[in-house]
């Protein structure tokens, strides 16, 4: 009879007692009932629940084809299992999908799109190693393209509401080329060139037939898995309270037409401080703010 214990865990713990001589003047063996009990309280991990059928954008998933059943069971297990990052973009939702969706409906978007959002940059307001920024992950030279500023003082990469209709316009203009939201959600990644090519030389026609770099090939299926995740969260057990999540931000709007010199001082005077006026407004990129003429800019503060 083999004397391998039978758990991972197990085996670990009595490598650590057949290593532990030098350990000779600690009980460690008085210790086994206690670990074993341990083992058996400890929480069972459990394979993801697969749906049975799907759709996306409208479109359907076809979870029989080859390969996508499992591509996809491994962006649930992932997301599951990778509490932290999951839970925060859990709580991040609260704020954020409020100002996204009516946007995405205004726009004739579908609305899980905002998942896109999601997978691109966790709703928060972060630079790419290529230096794609913001909540919609647009690069410096792309963004002036879709209506939005980048200046030495002003980013609307960074602005939610501007920035996530220039994510429509693009979107939509992707949707136009391949008649497909998911072949768009596709483009958005590795570019509508890139996916033409792609259709073209494979002589296929869905996202779901394409052999993709594995960036791209993970994509769409991320944006489902978190879609069904943060749709569903106690199927997947995360259990958070209205307490739990972060509440959207109670702004009023003051119009700027003039150069600010100082952007704390401006705060001040409108009752808070640069901290806060930053959090509110991250497309504010400097100390100061330059208007054009003729120009004026939304610039939100506490109500």
């Amino acid at each position: 009879m083999s004397m391998v214990p039978k758990t991972p865990m197990i085996a670990a713990f009595a490598l650590f007692l057949g290593a532990g001589a030098w350990f000779s003047s600690f009980s460690v063996a008085s210790k086994v009932p206690d670990f074993v009990d341990a083992l058996k309280r400890h929480a069972p991990v459990i394979a993801p629940a697969m749906p049975g059928a799907l759709t996306l954008f409208e479109e359907p998933v076809p979870l029989e084809a080859f390969g996508v059943r499992e591509a996809l069971d491994r962006e649930l297990v992932v997301n599951t299992y990778r509490h932290s990052s999951t839970i925060l973009y859990l709580k991040r939702a609260a704020r954020w999908f409020p100002i996204i969706e009516p946007i995405l409906e205004e726009e004739g978007v579908p609305a899980d799109f905002k998942y896109l959002a999601v997978i691109e940059s966790g709703l928060s307001q972060v630079v790419s190693p290529a230096g794609a920024s913001g909540f919609w992950q647009f690069m410096k030279r792309t963004a002036p393209e879709y209506g939005l500023e980048v200046s030495a003082t002003v980013d609307e990469r960074y602005h939610v509401e501007k920035a996530t209709r220039a994510a429509c316009a693009y979107l939509t203009e992707a949707h136009e080329r391949f008649g497909s939201w998911v072949l768009a959600a596709a483009s958005y990644n590795m570019g509508r060139t890139g996916v033409a090519k792609a259709l073209e030389s494979q002589h296929v026609a869905t996202y779901w037939d394409l052999h993709l770099n594995s960036e791209t090939a993970r994509y769409v299926y991320r944006m489902l898995a978190l879609r069904e995740v943060m749709e569903s969260p106690e199927m997947y057990g995360f259990h958070l309270g209205r307490q739990d999540v972060y509440a959207p931000l109670d702004c009023r709007t003051v119009n700027v037409s003039s150069n600010i010199d100082d952007l704390a001082e401006f705060a001040l005077s409108q009752g808070t401080t640069l901290r806060e006026l930053k959090a509110m407004n991250p497309w504010l990129r400097d100390t100061h703010l330059d208007v054009p003429e003729g120009k004026s800019y939304a610039v939100s503060v506490p109500a």
